[in-house]
């Protein structure tokens, strides 16, 4: 091989990274198309079709759909391909349990193991700007993406506060199951008239599991992460159950029964 001939190669790391460049791509499509019904429940995967309508090659779209099937978007067939999962009210609420579960025992290592202080006098600033979001005697659409991006922020500051990767790790794989994360249900409370008073029972809770972890009393803490899941399961059965919520990301993906 010539000198011209190796400056035409790409180094086999950056052909690396651009395939996992396209792969992420395609994932994040495609997980955009499925919550937003382009792909209904049951729905065969078409990898043809994708690559088609992605722009991307058969690799990444694969590899894609191996990610979506870890995540539990997608199930593979006995006969080879995928096909969009649906999901019983029971699959949803164990996801959100074990979130729960997770969380709780996260409080409980940061209490037991204590916090760095820098850590916690972020935890408190992202608690006063919810406080300052929630300040109003109602919320418009911006107002709950506010709380959306904030809530976000503080149960991801939880997750640091244990100070172990492996429970980070396992705490950030579980909200990534379908519909598990802390604000999965929070835009169904739009349409309730209690909504604001909901978010501010789950504030107080947050409140509550900081100063418990503070205080170094761990089980106070675990029981409080615990407790915390539950509201999310509320609004569960409210996306579920309410039909002017059908317009919910990935809803349509939830069946009534078992």
């Amino acid at each position: 091989m010539n000198l011209s001939d190796s400056l035409t190669i790409a180094p086999p790391a950056e052909a690396a990274e651009a395939g996992a460049s396209q792969a992420v791509k395609a994932q994040l499509r495609l997980r955009e198309m499925i919550l937003a019904g382009e792909l209904p429940g049951g729905a065969r995967i078409a990898e043809l079709t994708l690559v088609e309508k992605l722009g991307v090659s058969r690799t990444p779209i694969r590899a894609a759909l191996m990610r979506l099937d870890q995540e539990g978007l997608l199930h593979r067939l006995p006969g080879g391909g995928y096909a969009v999962r649906t999901f019983s009210e029971t699959d949803v609420a164990d996801a959100i349990e074990l979130r729960g579960t997770m969380e709780g025992l996260a409080a409980r290592l940061a209490a037991e193991r204590g916090v760095a202080p820098a850590l916690l006098a972020e935890a408190h600033a992202c608690l006063d700007a919810i406080d300052a979001t929630l300040a109003p005697s109602t919320l418009d659409d911006e107002g709950f993406s506010r709380y959306v991006e904030l809530n976000a922020r503080f149960h991801l500051l939880l997750s640091r506060m244990v100070g172990s990767d492996v429970v980070a790790r396992e705490l950030d794989r579980v909200k990534g199951l379908p519909f598990a994360s802390p604000s999965a249900f929070v835009v169904v409370q739009t349409h309730s008239a209690q909504a604001r008073d909901m978010l501010v029972v789950a504030q107080d809770q947050h409140r509550q599991a900081l100063d418990a972890i503070e205080r170094r009393e761990g089980a106070r803490a675990e029981a409080i992460l615990r407790e915390h899941s539950r509201i999310t399961r509320r609004n569960l059965l409210a996306a579920v159950q309410a039909s002017q919520v059908q317009g919910l990301p990935g809803v349509q993906l939830i069946r009534e029964r078992a």
